[in-house]
């Protein structure tokens, strides 16, 4: 079976995004240490709060390095997303560097936090596979990411102005919405990251 891990750093929605993976076909384990991520076909690394509070307790159970080094299907929700960028204006924060771009703050909002359901115009990627265009996705954020390479971003939203929804580079995929709170576009997306995961691991 597929198995995929759920970073537990004390900041994420961890039961629906178990439960979303588990529908679609997934073992999950729930992990906040190094040692949760071994023998595993994908990670998953969700987030609520500050990139700052996150990178904090990241670092301070041993996983940022791991993270860093993992080069299977990872997929980054909401300040999960924020943190595989280089670095936070939220809080002055270093993040992850997976991808290089910042963190900045919604700019033209009308009102802050962003929270609610927009529709995402969305590229071909696989992890949209299926879904429809007209789907509406569930977004709670102030922040959103600005990569300084436009050829990762594979959706993209408005709320005042444009920003970005998802971006992916290589294996890794991040996305500002919540999926396992977006119903059932949501649970598809992540019945497409366990496809992911399985395929990785098969062709490994």
């Amino acid at each position: 079976m597929t198995r995929v891990a759920v970073v537990d750093h004390g900041a994420g929605n961890l039961v629906s995004i178990a439960q979303g993976l588990e529908r679609a076909g997934a073992s999950v384990v729930v992990t906040g240490t190094p040692d949760g991520l071994h023998e595993v076909d994908g990670i998953v690394l969700p987030g609520v709060g500050t990139t700052g509070a996150a990178m904090g307790r990241l670092t301070a159970a041993g996983l940022v390095e791991p993270l860093r080094a993992w080069d299977g299907p990872f997929l980054g929700i909401c300040v999960g997303l924020q943190l595989f960028f280089e670095h936070s204006e939220e809080d002055g924060t270093d993040a992850l560097g997976l991808m290089p771009g910042r963190v900045r703050q919604l700019e033209e909002a009308p009102l802050l936090p962003h929270i609610g359901w927009n529709d995402v115009s969305f590229d071909s990627d696989p992890i949209f596979a299926g879904i429809p265009d007209d789907a509406t996705f569930y977004f709670v954020h102030s922040f959103a990411v600005v990569p300084d390479d436009r050829r990762v971003i594979v959706a993209e939203t408005e709320y005042g102005r444009s920003f970005v929804a998802a971006a992916r580079s290589g294996n890794r995929i991040g996305v500002q919405f919540h999926p396992e709170r977006s119903g059932p576009a949501g649970l598809a997306m992540l019945a497409n990251f366990v496809t992911a995961c399985r395929e990785s691991a098969r062709a490994a």
